[in-house]
């Protein structure tokens, strides 16, 4: 571009054309970036079944996907990995928000991890109800345990389902336990109206209360208490050892006007310190105590075939909701009928009947 600063009016005067700006990108640089191969079913089924960690990620991403064309892929992989499962311990860890379940886990993993074997973590992150999104930090709290070898760490959000259970932990179980993996933690959210979906995956439910918050049995709802296994007070360090001796004592007490568990065992209370490791190893003869006695009785067995009616229920159950609010003459309905209900032409209940009533014709 000529500058007018040389035309002739402005004699005396040169403005040089200067350089091209060069581009924003260096010439002499390669994209080293290659696109990920696409796996086939058979390919994620001999990576699990072989420990590939990064193929176990990249299967459990497929069963968290909404995709169609995902959900397809990821229920064949489960398929056939069913053959190599059911050899794991599976235990649920709940406890209030604060009570340290990250901390414990992470001194729990490196307790369990010295007899050898592998431990898989799913930790369910709760997710924002505005926008549906979730840090998914609890490995950050893990510090030590996210780095062991034998070791693999997957946070999930809860994406909103009931008692901040991710929808599809159940699966992941099976997969991680088809990759090896004999030792599960499923970390919940905390305590909630639904921990009873933690309860239907797990063989011992673990309950972390706190001490020194006041009344200990106000915090945490009757349910929750006639689920757990055990219940375990942290932080019974320093000044808090006396007031976590009292707290286990009220949990103690309490749990004797509760009718027997099913399974006849008796919940222990213990205390114990996550971070200071005080106690770890009591906690968990505490667990393998309960999975002698329940392998014994036969409770074991009877307890994993349950889960399996009660997830094949649930797996019908969200099928049919599913159906439901994708059919077309539905979805094209739900609001006018939502318009109705709401200016008072109709009740709530006629208007599902005949939604229902609608879908079932078609």
């Amino acid at each position: 571009m000529e500058h007018p600063e040389n035309s002739d009016e402005y004699k005396g005067l040169a403005v040089n054309s200067g350089v091209v700006s060069p581009g924003s990108i260096n010439p002499y640089f390669q994209s080293r970036r290659k696109s990920r191969p696409t796996l086939s079913v058979q390919d994620y089924v001999d990576g699990i079944v072989k420990g590939n960690v990064t193929v176990l990620s990249q299967a459990v991403t497929l069963v968290e996907s909404l995709k169609p064309e995902h959900q397809a892929i990821a229920q064949e992989v489960i398929e056939k990995c069913l053959p190599y499962t059911g050899n794991s311990v599976r235990i649920g860890i709940s406890g209030v928000p604060g009570a340290g379940k990250s901390t414990s886990i992470d001194a729990f993993g490196l307790h369990v991890l010295k007899d050898g074997g592998k431990l898989a973590v799913l930790a369910i992150d709760p997710s924002s109800e505005r926008t549906k999104g979730s840090i998914l930090g609890d490995k950050t709290r893990m510090e030590r345990l996210a780095v062991h070898p034998k070791a693999f760490i997957r946070p999930s959000p809860a994406a909103g389902s009931l008692g901040g259970v991710a929808r599809k932990t159940r699966e992941t179980i099976v997969l991680c336990e088809a990759a090896g993996f004999d030792k599960i933690f499923v970390e919940t959210v905390g305590v909630g109206q639904s921990e009873t979906a933690v309860h239907s995956m797990v063989d011992f439910f673990l309950l972390i209360q706190l001490a020194g918050t006041g009344d200990e049995l106000q915090g945490i709802k009757r349910g929750i208490m006639e689920m757990a296994d055990g219940i375990i007070i942290n932080k019974a360090d320093g000044d808090n050892i006396t007031k976590a001796e009292q707290a286990a004592s009220s949990f103690r007490n309490a749990l004797h006007l509760f009718p027997p568990s099913e399974s006849g065992w008796t919940p222990q209370v213990l205390t114990y310190s996550g971070f200071y490791e005080i106690g770890i190893k009591e906690v968990w003869d505490m667990v393998w105590s309960y999975m002698d006695f329940v392998k014994k009785n036969g409770y074991f067995q009877y307890r994993r075939n349950e889960q399996a009616k009660y997830w094949m229920y649930e797996t019908i159950n969200e099928s049919l909701k599913n159906g439901f609010y994708h059919d077309p003459e539905i979805s094209a309905l739900l609001k006018n009928y939502e318009q109705e209900v709401l200016a008072g032409q109709q009740t709530s209940f006629t208007a599902a009947r005949r939604l229902l009533e609608l879908y079932r014709k078609n």
